[in-house]
């Protein structure tokens, strides 16, 4: 499987405009990712990751701009936003409907949350700027298995991939993932960003 550096985004970005598969470091664990305006691309994850296809990957944005053009947003997301991403958090929203219709038009799909990140370095987000679109971005491993620790773990597990960005991860464990679906903010996993720290930045007026 051919690797690359972090000088060769250019030609990760045209796998990915082509429907290919990669995976790439991310802050906190290593990931697997595929562009999201394309219903040839998500299938093909479905399947590397070996994942029930009516659940929807987390998605990577460039910017809080990209968040609000796939999903409903308020004031208590913005503060999240700004406090804590990039970084090791991962947003759960009110997907569009309009965003990636063709997963809402699958049939068995009935979820309309979107984990949402935003993309924590520079490579990745220099991918996400020449792919032009947010990111499926899931954790590299098979589904319901252990998250893979180096490239040759990821070769071993997920060898259908078109591709493999060099690079190694800052935490080495999973965000957290905050749901802000209902008024009341939850924590679905946590991880290096503690409830605390959340509540804190709830309570602050600006």
């Amino acid at each position: 499987m051919k690797r690359y550096k972090e000088n060769e985004i250019e030609k990760l970005a045209k796998i990915l405009k082509n429907d290919g598969v990669i995976s790439v470091p991310t802050d906190t664990v290593y990931g697997i990712c595929a562009r999201v305006n394309s219903k040839e691309a998500y299938d093909k994850l479905v399947s590397i990751k070996n994942r029930s296809s009516d659940k929807i990957f987390p998605v990577m944005c460039l910017d809080y701009e990209q968040i609000k053009m796939i999903a409903t947003v308020n004031k208590k997301v913005e503060k999240l936003v700004n406090a804590f991403m990039p970084g090791p958090v991962t947003l759960v929203l009110n997907k569009k409907r309009e965003a990636f219709s063709y997963i809402n038009n699958r049939g068995g799909y009935q979820h309309n949350e979107l984990a949402v990140r935003l993309a924590p370095t520079e490579a990745l987000k220099e991918l996400i700027k020449r792919v032009e679109s947010p990111i499926f971005m899931t954790s590299a491993n098979q589904s319901g298995g252990p998250v893979c620790k180096n490239l040759e773990e990821i070769e071993t597990v997920c060898p259908n991939l078109d591709g493999m960005l060099e690079g190694k991860v800052s935490y080495g464990q999973p965000s957290t993932i905050i749901d802000c679906t209902k008024d009341e903010i939850k924590i679905q996993r946590l991880g290096p960003i503690s409830m605390k720290q959340i509540l804190e930045v709830l309570k602050k007026d600006v």
